[in-house]
């Protein structure tokens, strides 16, 4: 036999043996754990056992604005940060252990997965989920859409989930299981109106005749193809607005559509009236029935200022010779949204020259648009995409020829450029003739109530003048 397959050396001696050093290393680890083990019972001890009816710290705490079956929606102030009136409260509270809280779906979540998280009933869940309001409800989820339950050391004892403004599903347990129904909220439109006179910027005016910005913007926007809102204004203009409030039991909940207004521009009087035809298209008219739109707009971008006009003999700024300029420049903010002027097809989408990264579109009429200096295209201006008015094609840069971010635009007919800011614009498509006499019927009641409103206003001022 080999030697080396035994455990026998050559002189016969045993092999020595390795020591184990267990007891040691024993000692070493108790030391290690003996900190963390008093601190863990400093710990225990010095903490309260959770209060009945708490809410967790893991849930997610949300307000809603959502009505408990037999609770009143005329509740007092919130509490505790819950967003739940003391009438919620008091309905929570009849039930000894009961508990509110809001889940929120997020991206990705299920009701299923925020029971489980939450250490709620999943036996309730599927209960729920086999009735036939709530499964029709709740079989498509969204992010953001709430839940505000009321539960028993997780037992479900009512779910309110709000569906749009006006409706919520209500699941409440009975003695037989769960009942589920709609719990409707109806709205009412109030006719609101406004009317003033600016001194200084069409904001401030707005803001003290009672208009949020939102529908300061809403206005501009439905004359926007007649009065260009940043260079046109003059002291002296005025409007009046006659528009909708949205209120719900009692409460005002946000201003709705603009359904008439008047524009007094530098002299220029403008109307417009809202429109809804029987086929639930509803746009903006002038008196006669002639859109408000047009086919094109003024400037298709938010800008601060025109850096350069329309110049058949400019002196170009960086070159320092006389060159015509073919558009206008509208100094923007870099990565300002670029809008398309009209409906119409990209034709060119790439470097141009001095234009650096410019679009082409070509509408109907023989016009063509072109948008220049662009720092990125949007997606949606593939070249031989179709776009519509006001869909955002690129963002304002200084590629090419530029000194600064500005956009370069041009307005084409026929190949001949014209001034962007002067050229007549085609008017968009008027009320159909079918539908004109259900628009004048329609419109006459609220251009009368225009002209009430500004009477009324200049009584007012009549009476408070020295």
């Amino acid at each position: 036999m080999n030697p080396s397959e035994h455990r026998i050396r050559h002189d016969y001696k045993p092999l020595p043996t390795r020591k184990r050093r267990t007891g040691k290393a024993l000692w070493f680890i108790s030391g290690l754990a003996i900190p963390f083990v008093a601190l863990s019972i400093a710990t225990l001890m010095g903490s309260n056992p959770a209060e009945p009816g708490v809410v967790p710290a893991n849930l997610t705490r949300t307000t809603i604005d959502l009505q408990l079956p037999g609770v009143a929606r005329d509740a007092a102030p919130t509490i505790e940060g819950e967003g739940h009136s003391s009438d919620d409260v008091a309905a929570v509270t009849d039930r000894p252990g009961s508990a509110v809280i809001t889940l929120v779906i997020r991206r990705g979540n299920t009701l299923d997965a925020l029971f489980r998280r939450n250490n709620l009933n999943l036996t309730d869940l599927a209960a729920i989920l086999q009735l036939p309001e709530a499964k029709r409800q709740l079989r498509l989820l969204h992010p953001g859409d709430q839940f505000t339950i009321v539960h028993d050391a997780g037992d479900i004892l009512e779910i309110n989930h709000r569906l749009d403004e006006t409706s919520t599903l209500a699941i409440k347990r009975n003695h037989t299981g769960f009942a589920a129904h709609l719990l409707e909220h109806p709205v009412e439109a109030r006719i609101a109106h406004a009317h003033a006179e600016i001194e200084s910027s069409l904001f401030e005016a707005a803001t003290a005749a009672g208009l949020s910005d939102q529908m300061t913007m809403n206005v501009a926007g439905i004359f926007a193809w007649d009065i260009d809102f940043v260079l046109d204004i003059r002291s002296g203009d005025e409007f009046v607005v006659l528009y909708e409030q949205i209120w719900q039991d009692g409460q005002y909940q946000r201003d709705g559509e603009v359904i008439a207004a008047e524009f007094t521009n530098n002299g220029r009087k403008y109307r417009a009236v809202r429109y809804e035809d029987p086929n639930g298209e509803a746009n903006y008219f002038t008196p006669e029935g002639l859109s408000m739109r047009k086919a094109f707009l003024r400037a298709p971008v938010d800008f601060n200022r025109i850096s350069s006009r329309f110049n058949p003999r400019r002196l170009h700024p960086i070159f320092k010779t006389v060159r015509p300029h073919r558009g206008v420049d509208y100094a923007a903010s870099q990565g300002t949204p670029v809008k398309a002027a009209g409906d119409g097809k990209v034709t060119f989408r790439g470097a141009k020259g001095g234009l650096g990264n410019a679009i082409v579109l070509q509408h109907g009429g023989n016009i063509e648009t072109v948008y220049g200096h662009l720092s990125r295209f949007a997606r949606a201006s593939r070249t031989g995409a179709r776009v519509k008015q006001g869909q955002i094609i690129g963002y304002v840069g200084k590629t090419g020829w530029a000194t600064g971010p500005h956009l370069h635009y041009e307005y084409r007919i026929n190949g001949v450029h014209r001034n962007p800011r002067t050229v007549p614009l085609p008017k968009a498509q008027p009320v159909r003739a079918d539908f004109k006499q259900d628009f004048l019927d329609s419109a006459e009641p609220l251009l009368a109530q225009l002209d009430v409103v500004k009477r009324s206003r200049l009584a007012v001022n009549a009476v408070a003048a020295p």
